[in-house]
């Protein structure tokens, strides 16, 4: 067998290298739900910022994909995706690591702050990119959903344990040394990667190509298939909502509920169990009721739950949040496996950087906008009042899964039979939908 192709027998944990990305994708996602607790906690408890600065905090975080998400496929594309994922590991981590030391130098400032949640928001575009990309060359496709799921339920685990510790930290410490977590999470994210052995061959380049028309490929990849479409148009609209309810969550738990830290921080561990039993069952749910009917079904049955969050109320009713925030997380992350394994499957593997990029610059590049007008409607209004709409747009989002072709599917095409230019035209043909209809 080729060394630089997946081992084919065993399940994705058989696989050394595989688990050498789990283990780097645990560090990473512990280090980043602390950060999720404690950047904001820096802007409203120690820099005493409105609402509108926190959710521009949160615009600058997620701003790179819409500035840079489509080239970066293509830059993507024509790299090794091991070195760049180390790489950005290392820009993050050095991120990070300047917030504690502007904090103690008594120099931080809310800009400062910008300025690293948008470094480390460019750096996250190539690591996200490369990284969905990277999973094909460790798995064989039969496996790519077990290897989803797996990464799933490390990323939901994290959820799960992370932001307990940051609130726990935060409490301890203070939350600009909090963020040291994440800065060391991040560089043994890197030396994990660093171990892994599997050759990967430099991307060959094409005669001719330029970058406009290497995006401009992803982009009619995406576009030409009716399902990515309708996928793309449903995570952009729920990513705008959820992104609005990130950028006033940290005030509306401080401010209306009364919450400290280490409450707030043991509030959203609860809520991310929810993720985490998703993760866990996502391929048995796909496999019962088909990868196709799951991928609608999850949003459906568990968006009305994102009602509970602004139904909310101090004391004992702070829980209706985290019990909303549970359900919803959910039935995001069984979504999300089932149609991350989709894409991966479908894409020919020379196409992987751009056709994830253009996802990614289609359904995160709603976030910085969506994040702007929390944060406005949270000053304007009042925090609950963004966390009304927040939730209402959860609710509505998956309408549009409903008016598509999936409702009607059982489960998903298969792959196109080639991986050449005719696997781009392929993928726009209607004719490669009529599967498993039911």
């Amino acid at each position: 067998m080729n060394p630089s192709q997946p081992a084919v027998s065993g399940g994705p944990l058989a696989a050394r290298d595989f688990r050498l990305l789990l283990a780097g994708a645990a560090a990473g996602q512990v280090g980043a739900q602390v950060t999720l607790v404690a950047l904001p906690l820096v802007a409203v408890l120690e820099l005493d910022a409105p609402a509108f600065q926190v959710g521009l905090l949160t615009a600058a975080e997620t701003a790179a994909f819409l500035l840079i998400g489509l080239p970066a496929g293509a830059w993507v594309d024509r790299l090794r995706k091991l070195p760049l994922l180390i790489r950005a590991d290392v820009v993050r981590a050095i991120a990070m690591i300047s917030v504690p030391a502007a904090a103690v130098a008594d120099v931080l400032t809310m800009a400062q702050l910008y300025a690293v949640a948008l470094i480390t928001g460019v750096a996250t575009v190539f690591f996200d990119v490369a990284h969905q990309s990277y999973l094909p060359q460790l798995l064989p496709a039969p496996q790519l959903v077990a290897g989803n799921g797996a990464l799933e339920t490390v990323r939901s685990s994290a959820h799960v344990a992370g932001p307990g510790l940051g609130g726990a930290l935060v409490q301890l410490v203070g939350a600009h040394l909090a963020i040291v977590a994440d800065a060391v999470g991040y560089a043994l994210s890197g030396l994990f990667l660093l171990f892994i052995r599997r050759s990967e061959p430099a991307p060959q380049a094409v005669q001719g190509s330029s970058l406009r028309g290497e995006i401009g490929e992803g982009l009619r990849f995406v576009l030409r298939q009716p399902l990515l479409r309708v996928i793309a148009a449903t995570t952009g609209l729920s990513n705008f909502f959820a992104v609005m309810l990130m950028a006033v969550q940290t005030v509306y738990l401080v401010r209306v509920l009364g919450l400290n830290p280490g409450a707030i921080g043991l509030m959203l561990s609860a809520s991310a169990i929810g993720g985490l039993a998703g993760a866990l069952m996502a391929g048995r749910l796909a496999r019962a009721l088909g990868q196709a009917r799951i991928i609608w079904l999850s949003v459906v049955v568990t968006g009305p739950f994102a009602l509970l969050w602004p139904l909310s109320g101090a004391g004992a009713a702070a829980a209706l949040f985290a019990i909303g925030l549970g359900v919803v997380s959910f039935g995001g992350v069984v979504y999300n496996v089932a149609q991350v394994s989709f894409r991966q499957t479908l894409c020919p593997p020379g196409l992987l950087g751009r056709m994830n990029a253009t996802m990614r610059f289609l359904v995160w590049g709603t976030m910085p906008l969506g994040a702007l007008i929390g944060g406005a409607v949270a000053d304007a209004a009042s925090p609950r009042a963004a966390v009304w709409v927040c939730a209402v747009g959860v609710l509505l989002a998956p309408l549009t899964l409903l008016m598509s072709p999936l409702r009607r599917m059982r489960d998903l095409p298969a792959a196109p039979p080639t991986s050449g230019p005719d696997a781009e035209r392929t993928a726009g043909d209607p004719a490669t939908e009529a599967t498993s209809v039911g």
